[in-house]
């Protein structure tokens, strides 16, 4: 028998060596990766998130061009407005004083809009067009990207000032203000708008349903809203689209607009400016009324249900309800008023909204929506219903029924509320802090949801303008946009 080879190892032994010979370079592997990850910082958790929000990571934008108007139909009439001596009409005293002082400064660069509340609610045609004119390396921001070739714009922006040129009409000469002729500057000014805007290429390829005007102030656009009706519309409601306030008292009024010329599938619901200063949820003191309510009693058309509710609650114990202007007085009363209430009573006025709502939201105090044919902004984007008690018209008129529904509402949802509150106040701010209007946004501001919302409106508007091209020379068809 051939002796056995004393060199030969075991089997076990071989198995030993193989395993350590293939765990090795795994394990050196694993050795030089983790000394790596310890010699490279770990990402800083708030700079991770930070770049997560970066306006410019992944953001899509909408393409806007500016119509060319002259400066006189819009900075100018800023101009304008600050030149006229005095303006005796409630809540004008403080321009009254800004004039004053810029009557001493020569030529100043950057005009104010008005600060009379008055005109102020209805700023957003400052705010938007700022945003434009703000050069492109300040406009990080901004969800819109201004174009200068209206070939490659998805809208074109008409920079009128429709609300200051209708409120400077009514301070010089409120008589002709209802009258085609020539001494209404304000019906001058929109019929120049409208014959430069309908000459341009940009208007004959569309019709104009590309084209974005802001009308928020009911008398804005008086003579000519029906002009309008094919393009995109910023309005506070659709409430002001009436011809004649006086005979426009129900809705079979001959002399009322009909709303198939404002629509929600084209247009777009913006927010009042607010009036009243933010107040932070950290700010919050306890509340010790239940509902405040501020503004005039008696009002027109849906703003009836005004009165009516004023009467019944009046009297309750927890309830305030003040008649008020606004005025500097009628601000400190109204701060004071929102702050230290659960609820703030928002019913119909001459139209179904009103700025009182955004100052109830900025003034954390619960808003209570007495209105059936409210319109909101950004809805799709906010749930107001996590925020507000929506309450029937014919549910608010029943006595006693409002306090105890309010009462109803226990202290833990209305934190809930007031926290979800908290958490969406920044979308109906338009103020940049910017001399002028002109500079960087806030990029979750009111501009930016604006032009979120009108991008919202590109397929159908795309598609209405190609069905237009397609339609036979001499064919008629009514517009149809009446669906909600």
């Amino acid at each position: 028998m051939a002796p056995r080879n004393s060199n030969r190892l075991p089997i076990k032994s071989l198995s030993l060596s193989f395993s350590i010979f293939c765990i090795l370079p795994i394990s050196l592997f694993f050795l030089f990766f983790l000394s790596h990850q310890r010699s490279s910082p770990l990402p800083s958790p708030s700079l991770s998130l930070a770049h997560k929000l970066s306006p410019n990571q992944n953001k899509s934008s909408i393409k806007v061009y500016i119509a060319d108007l002259p400066r006189s139909l819009n900075y100018g009439l800023l101009d304008t407005y600050w030149s006229i001596k005095s303006d005796s009409r409630i809540g004008s005293e403080i321009d009254n004083e800004l004039r004053s002082d810029f009557s001493k400064t020569t030529n100043p660069k950057y005009l104010p809009y008005p600060e009379n509340p008055i005109i102020k609610q209805y700023s957003a045609e400052y705010w938007i067009l700022g945003d434009l004119m703000t050069p492109a390396d300040l406009r990080v921001n901004s969800f819109a990207e201004r174009v200068f070739n209206s070939d490659e714009a998805d809208v074109i922006f008409v920079p009128f000032f429709a609300t200051l040129s209708a409120e400077i009409q009514l301070i010089v000469e409120k008589g002709v203000f209802r009258k085609k002729v020539v001494g209404n500057g304000d019906y001058m000014r929109q019929k120049e708008m409208l014959d430069l805007i309908k000459a341009s290429d940009a208007w004959k390829r569309s019709g104009g349903r590309d084209h974005v005007f802001v009308v928020t102030d009911p008398v804005a656009m008086w003579h000519f809203k029906a002009e309008l009706a094919p393009a995109i519309l910023l309005v506070v409601d659709f409430g002001g689209w009436y011809k004649v306030d006086s005979k426009a008292s129900n809705d079979s009024s001959s002399e009322m607009i009909q709303h198939t010329q404002v629509s929600l599938l084209k247009d777009v619901i913006v927010p009042y400016t607010h009036l009243l200063p933010r107040l932070h949820l950290s700010e919050n003191q306890d509340r010790k009324t239940l509902v405040y309510f501020k503004g005039a009693k008696h009002r027109h058309r849906g703003g009836l249900v005004r009165e009516k509710l004023w009467d019944l609650m009046v009297n309750e114990p927890d309830v305030v309800m003040e008649e008020g202007f606004p005025n500097a007085t009628g601000r400190e009363q109204s701060i004071k008023g929102m702050r230290s209430s659960e609820f703030c009573l928002h019913p119909a006025g001459d139209t179904p909204t009103s700025c009182r709502l955004f100052d109830a939201i900025l003034s954390l105090c619960i808003p209570v929506i007495v209105s059936d044919d409210i319109e909101l902004p950004f809805e799709g984007m906010v749930d107001y219903s996590d925020f507000s008690a929506f309450v029937s018209v014919n549910n608010a008129l029943q006595p006693n029924w409002l306090v105890q529904y309010l009462r109803s509402i226990s202290k833990r949802q209305r934190d809930t509320f007031r926290h979800n509150m908290a958490q969406i106040q920044h979308i109906f701010e338009y103020d940049s802090g910017q001399l002028g209007g002109i500079g960087p946004i806030p990029p979750d501001g009111a501009v930016n949801y604006i032009w979120k919302k009108v991008h919202q409106k590109l397929p159908m508007i795309k598609e209405a303008i190609i069905r237009e091209k397609r339609k036979p020379q001499g064919v008629f068809v009514p517009r149809r946009c009446h669906c909600t």
